[in-house]
């Protein structure tokens, strides 16, 4: 079990995450770190390896020169090539502790907890870095996933890692999961499907500048 959270992810703020592969890829990123994003996930499910490389590779180049850490969904060994701050795991991925021997010990290890309270509390004492929680609200990125109740980040948040929220996020729904415990929200079309991607995640980031006593 870690005992120190990386300095990268002692802040508050938006968590974007990409979806799929788009011609305008690191234009849309770049949009959303200028928006505020404090740290940006890599998801694309496809099988063609090589973009996967180069598009993962530019990116991390892009985050490094906003300071923002890159995550990379599911993928250790595209991590690793990358030199990526992190990956996020769900529960069919690679374990913690594989992760961690591949990447090393300050690596991002972030992980998919759905709903469950005992899966964070065990993945806690396994080293991870962040507990994700969703889907918050019914989301179009994972249609079938099933909604969870706020008061379970109100729960996780008192396992000391910092909580995520996923799913169905918008700007007018958003603030309810901060107030339940939220760190960060992670948002996928809400801003990616947006016209105008730095104002929608700009919307985001005001949710959390606007909270007195927070420390951007």
């Amino acid at each position: 079990m870690s005992t120190l959270l990386p300095t990268q992810l002692r802040g508050k703020g938006v968590y974007a995450i990409t979806d799929g592969p788009r011609d305008d890829l690191f234009a849309a990123v770049e949009a959303a770190l200028a928006g505020g994003a404090r740290l940006l996930q890599y998801r694309d499910k496809t099988t063609d390896a090589e973009r996967r490389l180069q598009e993962a590779t530019e990116l991390a180049s892009i985050c490094a020169r906003y300071g923002v850490p890159l995550i990379i969904n599911d993928d250790v060994a595209l991590a690793k090539a990358t030199g990526a701050a992190g990956v996020h795991v769900g529960f069919q991925d690679v374990s913690i502790a594989e992760a961690r021997a591949a990447l090393g010990p300050d690596a991002i290890i972030g992980v998919s907890c759905y709903g469950s309270l005992e899966r964070a509390r065990q993945m806690r004492d396994e080293g991870a870095d962040y507990l994700g929680f969703g889907a918050m609200y019914p989301s179009t990125t994972k249609p079938h996933a099933p909604v969870t109740t706020h008061d379970v980040l109100t729960q996780a948040a008192q396992l000391g890692l910092p909580v995520v929220a996923i799913g169905g996020l918008t700007p007018d729904n958003t603030k309810t999961v901060i107030d339940a415990g939220a760190d960060y929200v992670a948002v996928v079309s809400a801003i990616f499907a947006a016209p105008d991607i730095q104002a929608a995640t700009r919307r985001f980031t005001d949710l959390f500048d606007a909270r007195p006593g927070i420390i951007q």
